[in-house]
């Protein structure tokens, strides 16, 4: 005979039992719920990555279709137009050539002004000669921010201008310059001021009453010239930066060429840099230099002048010629030059 209170535990075993047995489907259910939004989520996850991966290559091609009827339309629109003289040097930007308005000539010359910096220059050439531009007041004013930011790649631009050509041209067999800066009392160039010679030469630096005196540049840029002076098309441009005292260099100061290697031959090579002291704008003392060659290699290289004649690293007499320059990494290599030649060493454009 069962107790009361075991009948009861045993039909509230029953109850559990049967709870358990109603909870069980419903978290089953539950469970497999979830399942199904995630595997729906991950389903359209893929098709719209599907989707998107066929679009991609149809949008870049259409871009590129695109882009080239640009170009075609571009070229065609080139062609129509009337072609213009252009000068190009090689490893330098073509200079730009548009028709403006005088207000956009003024808003442009505010856009030079405020270029310091950027590697290439933004520069417009003049075909109208008469233009106010041809003149010697509108190039100095337009060239002085230039040079006085050092700014070598908008000075070369500038420079290759027909109308900075010609301006320079009419200078040509004189002693005469075109200036703007400071002057003395008298109106000479005294302080700090641009000076433009002829055979595309100038100088920008310090003066004292009417020659150059103290730090200074000076540049001469080859323009379709090909001779000895230029060592046939080699050099593109010469310059010298240093002290100057008496209207040539006078003190430390560093010689440079812009060459163009690819004229040279693979048996040659020819002087980049020449740096040292300098008297009268011949070497004088201890001088450094370095060469390169026509794929590029640099070597460097030492030398000892008096007032432009070299100390000879050896005696080469015999064959009529002078080793003038020893090489840094083999004193046994020299550079030779001819004997008649070991004179007025230096920077013979500047010598009167």
């Amino acid at each position: 005979m069962r107790l009361p209170e075991q009948d009861q535990e045993q039909e509230q075993d029953k109850m559990e039992e049967r709870e358990s047995f109603f909870q069980k489907p419903i978290m089953t259910r539950i469970l497999l719920g979830i399942i199904a939004v995630l595997f729906i989520c991950i389903l359209v996850l893929l098709l719209v990555m599907f989707v998107q991966s066929r679009q991609k290559p149809q949008d870049l091609q259409q871009n590129i279709t695109d882009y080239a009827k640009q170009q075609e339309n571009l070229e065609q629109t080139l062609e129509e137009e009337p072609q213009k003289e252009q000068t190009v040097e090689q490893g330098k930007p073509l200079e730009t050539q548009i028709e403006l308005t005088e207000d956009e000539e003024e808003d442009l010359k505010e856009e030079l002004a405020s270029v310091d910096d950027e590697k290439t220059a933004v520069v417009v050439d003049i075909e109208d000669e008469s233009d106010e531009a041809y003149t010697k007041e509108f190039i100095l004013k337009e060239a002085y921010p230039y040079f006085e930011a050092n700014n070598q790649d908008a000075i070369w631009d500038l420079a290759h201008l027909k109308r900075y050509v010609k301006l320079s041209k009419g200078l040509e067999g004189t002693d005469d310059f075109y200036y703007q800066g400071d002057v003395d009392s008298e109106g000479k160039p005294n302080g700090t001021g641009l000076a433009i010679y002829e055979k595309n030469s100038y100088y920008f630096g310090q003066w004292s009453h009417g020659v150059r005196s103290g730090q200074g540049t000076w540049f001469r840029f080859y323009i379709n010239q090909k001779n000895k002076t230029n060592a046939m098309g080699t050099y593109m441009s010469h310059s010298y930066s240093g002290v100057w005292a008496n209207n040539l260099p006078n003190g430390q100061g560093a010689e440079h060429y812009d060459v163009d290697i690819s004229t040279l031959t693979s048996t040659s090579r020819i002087i980049q840099n020449v740096v040292g002291n300098f008297k009268d704008g011949l070497y004088d003392g201890e001088m450094y230099a370095n060469t390169v060659d026509y794929i590029g290699n640099v070597q460097e290289w030492d030398g000892i002048a008096t007032e432009g004649v070299f100390a000879l690293w050896r005696d080469m007499s015999a064959i009529g010629e002078c080793a003038v320059w020893r090489y840094r990494d083999d004193h046994s290599i020299c550079m030779d030059i001819d004997k008649s030649e070991n004179q007025q060493q230096g920077i013979r454009e500047l010598l009167k």
